[in-house]
């Protein structure tokens, strides 16, 4: 069955960084969308970034310029690195993918599949 397993959150300062780490298994990944939404307590969940089998990407308006994400097709493994971090970046971040896209780059969360657990990232003033 199809498995995403999020990893590397934590807790930083303002300005700090993080990278997060989602290992995906159960289905074609190299051909797959991904992306990594997010969630804060009492808010609607919502796109971060997104990035297509061939690499293109694309961000929401809240953290482009300050986040990257990739992935590495031959371990199956999507990333987030997130720099210039601020307070209201705090959140669950979720990991999720779309194996079979009918729409590229979207951060629409009901265009995806399957989902990860969530891994929780608090930045303090």
């Amino acid at each position: 069955q199809v498995q995403l397993v999020e990893s590397g959150g934590g807790s930083v300062q303002a300005g700090g960084s993080l990278r997060l780490s989602c290992a995906a298994s159960g289905y074609t990944y190299s051909s797959s969308q991904m992306a990594w939404f997010r969630q804060a307590p009492g808010k609607e969940r919502e796109g971060v970034a997104t990035i297509a089998s061939n690499g293109v990407t694309r961000y929401a308006d809240s953290v482009r310029g300050r986040f990257t994400i990739s992935r590495d097709n031959a371990k199956n493994t999507l990333y987030l690195q997130m720099n210039s971090l601020k307070p209201e970046d705090t959140a669950t971040y979720y990991c999720a993918a779309d194996p079979a896209p009918k729409v590229w780059l979207t951060l629409r969360p009901s265009q995806y599949n399957y989902w990860g657990q969530g891994t929780q990232v608090t930045v303090s003033s």
